[in-house]
C-alpha cells in the first residue's frame, strides 16, 4: 500500500519556498489538478536548463523522483516535452525551478523521494 501523499498544490507550494530560501527561483508553469495532479520539474541552473524530475509511483508502491524528458539541455526540446506531456496529462503541475547547485539539489530532492 502507497504512503499518504500530501495534495498537489501544498507541495508545489512547499518546493518553490525551499527553492527561493536556497537563493533559487521557482515558477509554475502550468497548474493541474490541486489535489491529485501529478509533478513535473524542470531543473535549470542560471538559466541554463539540467534535466527534468517527475513524481512517480515506484514498484514498492511509495512516490518518488525519476529523470525524464530530453537527455540534453536544448530549450527546445525542452519546450517540445513540456507541451507533449501537457496534452498527455492536462491535471499535470508543471515547475520550473533555477537553483543554485541544481546536482546538489536534485540528489537531495531525490533521496528524500
Amino acid at each position: 500500500m502507497s504512503e499518504a501523499r500530501l495534495a498537489a498544490e501544498v507541495e508545489a507550494s512547499a518546493l518553490l519556498r525551499l527553492v527561493e530560501q536556497r537563493g533559487g527561483f521557482g515558477a509554475v508553469l502550468h497548474k493541474g489538478d490541486a489535489t491529485r495532479g501529478a509533478l513535473l520539474l524542470a531543473i535549470s541552473e542560471r538559466g541554463a536548463a539540467v534535466t527534468c524530475l517527475a513524481r512517480e509511483l515506484t514498484m514498492s508502491g511509495n512516490y518518488g523522483w525519476a529523470r525524464v524528458g530530453p537527455a540534453t539541455a536544448d530549450a527546445g526540446m525542452l519546450r517540445n516535452f513540456l507541451e507533449k506531456r501537457r496534452r498527455g496529462d492536462p491535471d499535470e503541475w508543471q515547475i520550473e525551478l533555477d537553483v543554485p547547485s541544481a546536482e546538489r539539489f536534485i540528489a537531495e530532492t531525490t533521496d528524500l523521494g
